[in-house]
């Protein structure tokens, strides 16, 4: 739904019910596709997908607390990482032993699913980015 907001999809996706408040087409969709999933293939394979999209999803984090240390020191920060960059670069090593324990498949099929997510952002929501085109060069003077 956020992200529809921002343009990263469709602006069908970021309406939400009138009365629940809630989004009610994300919500049916999503259902629907984990169920789907759910029903195709086997638990483990989930469960290992989900890892592997989880611990990269750390490793993301980490890194950005490190490039944003950097690149914005006095930014106003609701939570604290205290001995950066060593607790995040301990973060991004240990995620990466974790996932180096998972099978070759369930790396095939998340770097299929990543570039499934990447072709999605630069062919469609890079361009029609609200955020990207209202703030150009805030994030350290570089643009997504």
């Amino acid at each position: 739904m956020v992200m529809s907001r921002d343009g990263l999809f469709p602006k069908v996706f970021s309406k939400v019910h009138p009365v629940h408040k809630t989004p009610t087409l994300c919500t049916i969709i999503t259902g629907c596709i984990a169920a789907i999933m759910a029903g195709l293939l086997p638990l483990q394979d989930i469960i290992k997908l989900c890892n592997i999209g989880t611990l990269f999803a750390f490793v993301l984090v980490s890194i950005g607390v490190i490039v944003l240390r950097k690149d914005m020191p006095n930014a106003e920060r609701k939570f604290k990482c205290l001995w950066v960059p060593v607790v995040p670069l301990f973060t991004i090593l240990s995620c990466f032993y974790l996932m180096s324990a998972l099978p070759i498949v369930t790396w095939i099929r998340f770097i299929i699913w990543l570039l499934v997510g990447l072709v999605i952002y630069f062919m469609y929501g890079r361009h029609h980015s609200i955020l990207q085109k209202s703030k150009p060069g805030q994030y350290g003077g570089t643009r997504l």
